[in-house]
């Protein structure tokens, strides 16, 4: 399995330099930590910062910085479309951006916030790249920021955090970011007044495109002192679009080489056709295989007042129903204990975790959710760790002790929902959509 990372394109750390975190309140607390006390750059690529309590409060966090080291390289990347509109299901309005540009006006430093458009509408693809640098620290995780993601008030998301201290590492994702968005000039600012108009913007986005399909992370001055036997290898991958796709094609390449036992976290249940035949493959050929999804009530388009059930909230059956078919499917195997899916549910909060696990040797730490939308449409990325000593594991147990916590193992498949269990309106409106074959073109934007 020595051919799954590029060692030309990977960094050797100390299983020391990796902190794991735990919680969102965790994630809030390090993430204005690492803010203050940021010395030379602070770069943070999400799908979006929020317009709300916690949105703001790493706002005023990322100024007062500024404020105290004027010096300081602060750049924001967010979706554009995501940036642009108000939240789903809410009156049109200017959103994020509209509070981005309210604070360089009032304040007297300024940052850079920049729209990164990948696609020319939203629904044919995001900004999915995840991943924050303060000075030579990568912080890596899928969470976006606000209220839920920091756990500003009652409800939270919960999503995987790692800190890695680097700087060859944290030097490729900023090379990367400002290759890319900034020197090309193809993501534009949001906290300015000028903004592309849609022909030009159009124009931007399609060299971006081009641009994006072969690109990759590049590792310069790679460390060399440290002992193989007692250092991590960790490769940082980018992927967009369904040809030569370097981490849709690193999540293959996991599943078909393991040997022992493959453990996936995935927030939506819509494994990509071909990793459905690599995992059936892997099955039979003896390997355990864990996956823990979010319970359908732990999604984050999940509409817990029925009476206020609209069309985006029959996204999560749609998943159940996937997941049904499937348990189905190999029935066998979780009948004999060598496929174990596990339900996250905790209250009335979101389950957001992504990743691989295999042979208890190599992590892929990732904002992808493994799924068609992912494997074709974002713009995705996430890190290789190669860990042979397993050093990393006792960490990586802890984490999985606390996830597993709020789950339980669906013994078979007919302890699931199916949809005559679900409410009158989700009923009515899936049956519609069979009709239609819509859920067919659903499922590939899923």
């Amino acid at each position: 399995m020595n051919d799954l990372i590029n060692i030309q394109n990977a960094v050797r750390v100390q299983a020391e330099d990796i902190v794991i975190l735990n919680s969102p309140r965790q994630y809030k607390d390090e993430l204005k930590k690492q803010i203050a006390s940021a010395k030379h750059r602070i770069y943070i690529t999400a799908l979006y910062l929020q317009d709300d309590d916690a949105g703001r409060e790493i706002l005023d966090a990322l100024y007062e910085a500024k404020q105290k080291t004027p010096s300081l390289d602060i750049k924001v990347f967010v979706d554009a479309h995501r940036a642009r509109r108000g939240l789903i299901g809410e009156k049109q309005s200017e959103g994020n951006r509209g509070l981005y540009l309210k604070y360089e006006e009032l304040r007297a430093e300024s940052i850079e916030i920049y729209g990164v458009a990948c696609k020319t509408k939203e629904l044919f693809g995001v900004l999915h790249l995840k991943g924050m640098v303060f000075d030579d620290l990568l912080f890596y995780t899928g969470a976006s920021v606000n209220d839920v993601y920091l756990h500003q008030a009652d409800k939270y998301r919960l999503d995987r955090y790692y800190l890695i201290e680097n700087t060859q590492l944290s030097d490729s994702f900023v090379n990367f970011i400002n290759e890319m968005f900034v020197d090309s000039g193809f993501a534009p600012r949001l906290n300015v007044e000028e903004f592309p108009e849609p022909v030009e913007l159009k124009k931007r986005i399609a060299q971006l495109r081009k641009q994006l399909v072969t690109s990759q992370y590049k590792v310069t001055n790679k460390t060399t002192d440290l002992d193989p036997q007692n250092s991590l290898l960790i490769e940082p991958l980018v992927g967009f679009g369904r040809r030569k796709n370097e981490l849709n094609q690193k999540v293959r390449r996991l599943i078909q080489q393991s040997q022992q036992h493959i453990t996936v976290f995935t927030p939506y249940f819509n494994l990509p056709k071909v990793l459905i035949r690599d995992v059936a493959k892997a099955l039979k050929r003896g390997v355990k295989i864990e996956i823990t999804v979010g319970d359908k009530t732990a999604n984050d388009f999940y509409i817990h007042d029925q009476e206020k059930f609209s069309t985006i909230g029959i996204v999560p059956y749609i998943y159940e129903i996937l997941l049904v078919r499937f348990a189905k499917r190999w029935k066998k195997y979780i009948e004999n204990g060598q496929l174990v899916i596990r339900l996250w549910k905790h209250d009335c909060n979101s389950y957001h975790l992504k990743g691989i696990i295999v042979d208890q040797r190599y992590h892929l730490v990732t904002g992808s959710n493994i799924n068609p939308r992912a494997w074709s449409l974002d713009l995705e990325n996430g890190i290789l760790i190669d860990d042979t000593q397993k050093a990393l594991m006792p960490r990586v147990e802890r984490e999985l002790e606390l996830i597993y916590e709020h789950t339980k193992i669906v013994e078979s498949y007919q302890q699931l929902e199916t949809v005559k269990d679900y409410p009158l309106k989700p009923q009515k409106l899936l049956n519609k959509l069979r009709m239609t074959q819509i859920d067919r073109v659903l499922k590939r934007l899923l």
